[in-house]
């Protein structure tokens, strides 16, 4: 089963806002500045949801690790 595309957009706008929390932590603790921390977090949460959909697209489309469905059988008529 394929995932369509506005799935991908919605996983990585939320697994963003979960990283982006936590760059904001770590970055307030390693600046000491919140307008710091608010900058990068911010530049960072729109850069890596961009980068997260491309990823899934691209890996929607390959077909390592999947297996194929079995195939239908042709003569079994259900009424």
């Amino acid at each position: 089963m394929a995932d369509k595309h506005y799935r991908s957009l919605v996983k990585a706008i939320s697994w963003r806002v979960t990283g982006t929390v936590d760059t904001l932590i770590i970055s307030y603790l390693i600046t000491g500045k919140m307008k710091y921390a608010l900058t990068i977090s911010g530049v960072e949460l729109c850069t890596k949801i961009g980068l997260y959909y491309v990823h899934e697209r691209v890996w929607e489309k390959l077909t390592f690790g999947r297996i194929k469905p079995a195939a239908k059988d042709k003569t079994n008529y259900e009424i």
